[in-house]
């Protein structure tokens, strides 16, 4: 079924991607596009029903105020405008419309049918996967992350045994995170996976490093050269999937918005690249590529599992990498993960989970002075990861946690509980 469409026109404005989500909670469709769009490129636009031209505080650039082309007014759908641009429209509002307001818009004025779901949108991306693809083969880095996995289900479901799936192992993995990728992928989806071992690889390379952006350099690098080389062992992959999701273009930056941050799979792969990349998701907002997973049967650990950063926890074991603080980080952070689970705060939470540093402090064990490592917990919530507060844990559940942490992790004779919100303080400690 083709889905109906708003598009939404970015004249300056902060709040594009707010303007589409309670679109798309009305079940229409909308998509952001630059102010500057050519009559070419709307038109290649399926069922567009109306357009939004949104302007805002940045608006002006190089000392002129943007406007769109002329030819956005006389294409028979309605147009309404945000912050009085000056050509007529449909609808002018001074400021974000209400609720009420915008659907009034979409729905009454524009005619949009409420077709924008899960289930139209997989079936609309298993038909164009298909259409793209044909008899070929679609290589795939699969790291067990919510976006990675989905595409995988979904291109699954789109071509089956063309996929083929390379999970590297590099060592920074939670606890049971690779056995749970080769049990969904490989036992009950029957994907076409390749599992690599490459623990003692990364932990060689990573041996001696405390510099954290040097970490980071070495686990980007060696994954690219980890994935390349099982890639030139394959014949015939002519597609590279990709989990690129809607935000990761937002935030990569347009012309009348700053970049927030660069994405590797957004204007980041290499000029000389051979594949023709999939990207079946890079429409959706996180919460829909959750949805998405669930509508296409993935169990719910993996559709729901927390914010993960790219080095793993190769960022949460400080300073230099040993394989006794990085277990100690891995069990600790199993422990918060099931405690808060019990608690039902893994519904409540944004993002949890532990640290280790590369200080000792005294305690005692056994009747005796030990010198042991401290475990830290870090617990917050935020809409945007730009700013963060602190999760007012109740003093039993940290109780609990901490008292498995002390009595089940070797080499820790200290939990802390991190109270900083962002700003100063990162959400990460690396």
């Amino acid at each position: 079924m083709k889905q109906d469409m708003i598009v939404i026109l970015d004249l300056g404005s902060t709040e594009n991607t707010v303007v589409a989500r309670q679109i798309r909670e009305f079940g229409v469709y909308s998509e952001i596009h630059p102010h500057d769009i050519t009559e070419e490129q709307l038109g290649e636009l399926q069922n567009v029903k109306g357009i939004i031209l949104n302007g805002g505080e940045n608006r002006v650039v190089d000392g002129k105020p943007v406007e769109v082309n002329p030819f956005v007014y006389h294409l028979g759908c309605p147009v309404a405008a945000i912050d009085h641009p000056t050509a007529k429209c449909s609808q002018k509002w001074a400021q974000l419309p209400g609720k009420e307001e915008l659907k009034n818009f979409v729905m009454a004025e524009c005619g949009a049918q409420p077709n924008w779901n899960m289930k139209n949108f997989i079936e609309a991306q298993v038909e164009s996967i298909r259409r793209q693809v044909g008899g070929k083969k679609v290589l795939l880095a699969l790291s067990g992350g919510v976006d990675s996995s989905v595409v995988a289900a979904m291109l699954i479901k789109a071509i089956g045994k063309q996929l083929v799936c390379v999970h590297v192992n590099h060592g920074l993995m939670r606890k049971n995170e690779s056995e749970s990728v080769v049990e969904v992928f490989q036992n009950q989806l029957h994907a076409n996976l390749i599992y690599v071992d490459a623990v003692k690889r990364f932990l060689g390379k990573l041996e001696g490093v405390a510099d954290p952006e040097q970490k980071r350099k070495i686990i980007g690098g060696e994954f690219i050269r980890v994935f390349e080389e099982e890639a030139r062992k394959l014949e015939g992959i002519d597609f590279l999937g990709q989990g690129t999701i809607y935000p990761d273009i937002i935030e990569s930056g347009t012309k009348t918005a700053k970049m927030v941050k660069s994405h590797h799979n957004v204007g980041g792969l290499p000029e000389d690249l051979k594949f023709e990349l999939v990207e079946p998701l890079k429409q959706l907002f996180k919460d829909e590529v959750r949805a998405c997973g669930v509508e296409l049967g993935l169990p719910a650990h993996m559709v729901y599992r927390q914010p993960f950063p790219g080095p793993g926890l190769g960022v949460r074991c400080l300073g230099a990498i040993t394989r006794g603080r990085l277990e100690a980080v891995r069990e600790s952070d199993a422990i918060l993960r099931e405690e808060f689970e019990k608690a039902g705060l893994d519904k409540k939470v944004w993002q949890y989970f532990t640290v280790v540093p590369d200080f000792k402090s005294v305690g005692v064990k056994n009747n005796a002075r030990c010198f042991d490592y401290m475990v830290i917990i870090r617990a917050i919530n935020t809409i945007d990861a730009m700013s963060a507060t602190i999760e007012r844990v109740d003093w039993d559940v940290l109780e609990k946690v901490t008292n498995r942490i002390l009595a089940e992790v070797g080499n820790v004779c200290r939990v802390c509980y991190d109270m900083s919100p962002k700003p100063p303080a990162t959400i990460e400690f690396e």
